[in-house]
């Protein structure tokens, strides 16, 4: 995988949570840290969406149930 290089800021607060995330669980380097990172948010956003597509789906399906047809047409 290309790595691109990006010189960020960071508080102090952070990099302190960054380093005891990394020490805490065996993580290479802070790279890494914050990669995990960002894959938990694009999760988190992706789960999101899919529980407000399931919301509009169900209501959507619900007026489709009651579309005129019953189980005495098959």
């Amino acid at each position: 995988m290309r790595a691109e290089k990006l010189p960020i800021s960071l508080t102090p607060e952070a990099i302190t949570l960054i380093d005891r995330y990394r020490a805490t669980y065996a993580i290479k380097s802070r790279s890494q840290v914050i990669e995990h990172a960002l894959r938990k948010l694009r999760d988190e956003e992706l789960e999101s969406a899919y529980r407000e597509a399931a919301i509009t789906d169900a209501a959507d399906w619900d007026a489709t149930l009651s579309d005129g047809l019953s189980d005495e047409t098959w």
